[in-house]
């Protein structure tokens, strides 16, 4: 390749667009060829065309000029640009495409498909709660325990995951019922505990602060065996 070719190539630049758009343009209700000429606009606007003719649109797609300003009237009728009037330095009037629609619509899909995985993702951790639960107490959840379950995530805001601390919490010191459970979660809440990792951190120190008192022999006995620290929230 010659210089003078490659800085020709130079020369036609590059455009930059949003992944999401090639990701996500199906379920905007855009198809194929209404994709290819959005970013053929862009790739005009870019480089200095703000309203390119449906014949400078079509010479670089396989669609036709009939078919390519067809095809403009519909993205315009979508909502995914419009035609805007503008003013030059010396008071003429001229038109250009505006995208900014587009870059609204996308933007809007995104934080839209966002919350729908946020949700469905909560619904999944709610059902993997319940399954968790009934696993731990060997049996399917009454109606009350279910409700309650219920209030510490809709009420309370206990996230899920801290609901499954406490509930591993209530098995390892040997006090799986709800009422236990309720207490670990006040106890939690009551002390700023929010995740996981915090949650693991008070109950070690909680841990170590009542290892002493546990151990502690009677007075004139002697100690024959090491207590087991134990860890009762009810207690608190």
């Amino acid at each position: 390749m010659s210089k003078t070719n490659l800085l020709k190539w130079l020369q036609e630049g590059n455009i930059t667009i949003p992944g999401v758009l090639i990701s996500q343009y199906k379920d905007m209700n855009l198809n194929e060829q209404e994709l290819v000429l959005l970013l053929q606009v862009i790739s005009f606007i870019e480089n200095g065309n703000e309203f390119p003719t449906p014949f400078e649109l079509s010479s670089r797609m396989t669609v036709s000029v009939s078919e390519c300003t067809e095809i403009l009237r519909k993205l315009i009728q979508k909502g995914f640009i419009e035609i805007k009037e503008s003013h030059s330095g010396d008071g003429i009037r001229y038109e250009q495409y505006d995208i900014n629609l587009l870059w609204e619509k996308l933007i809007d899909h995104f934080l839209m498909r966002n919350k729908q995985e946020a949700v469905i993702a909560n619904q999944q951790n709610e059902t993997d709660l319940y399954t968790c639960f009934e696993q731990e107490f060997g049996r399917p959840l009454s109606p009350f325990e279910c409700e309650t379950l219920a209030m510490w995530m809709d009420d309370d805001h206990h996230d899920p995951h801290i609901i499954k601390a406490a509930l591993r919490e209530s098995v390892i010191s040997g006090k799986l019922n709800f009422r236990y459970i309720d207490r670990i979660l006040f106890e939690w809440k009551k002390n700023g505990i929010k995740t996981i990792e915090q949650a693991k951190s008070y109950g070690k120190k909680f841990r170590q602060n009542q290892v002493p008192q546990r151990n502690k022999p009677n007075e004139g006995a002697t100690q024959t065996s090491k207590s087991v620290p134990f860890y009762n929230w009810l207690e608190q």
